[in-house]
């Protein structure tokens, strides 16, 4: 396999293993380097390892069917990965306050369901970055953050 195929491979691990069903936190330790950056609209951006499990706990405790997954092929170019995605969950969990346009008492019930695109660094066989742009807008509004234009 090329550069690009590797790269892309493991994007489609972190995917599944980060981002899927089924959360595996070890996967930080194995594919994302020290210093990872994880930046999305939604969210404060998160840097290192630890940052960034801490962030996957909290999110996965606030929406414990949380699920994201790839509705296009990965598009590779040298060091970056593009890949297309959908997803959300359900807020039955713990109060969540990692929302930049505000927090969730507990166990609103509220869905978000919403898409997103995500550029991602691959140096080594390690993911450096993960910056994505979501429709974020949708996501907030499902979730009673902002209200829709009358």
């Amino acid at each position: 396999m090329g550069k690009e195929e590797n790269n892309k491979a493991v994007v489609g691990r972190w995917f599944t293993d980060f981002w899927g069903k089924n959360v595996n936190l070890g996967v930080i330790d194995e594919i994302a380097a020290p210093d990872m950056l994880l930046k999305y609209s939604l969210h404060e951006p998160r840097r290192g390892r630890d940052d960034i499990k801490a962030f996957m706990t909290d999110f996965r405790a606030a929406f414990p069917d949380l699920n994201f997954w790839g509705t296009a092929d990965l598009i590779a170019e040298g060091d970056y990965v593009v890949g297309q995605w959908e997803g959300g969950g359900t807020h039955t969990g713990p109060a969540f306050a990692d929302f930049l346009a505000g927090g969730l008492p507990a166990a609103t019930g509220r869905k978000m369901h919403f898409t997103g695109t995500t550029v991602l660094k691959v140096i080594d066989g390690r993911i450096v970055e993960e910056i994505g742009l979501d429709d974020g807008v949708t996501a907030l509004t499902q979730l009673g953050l902002i209200k829709k234009a009358a």
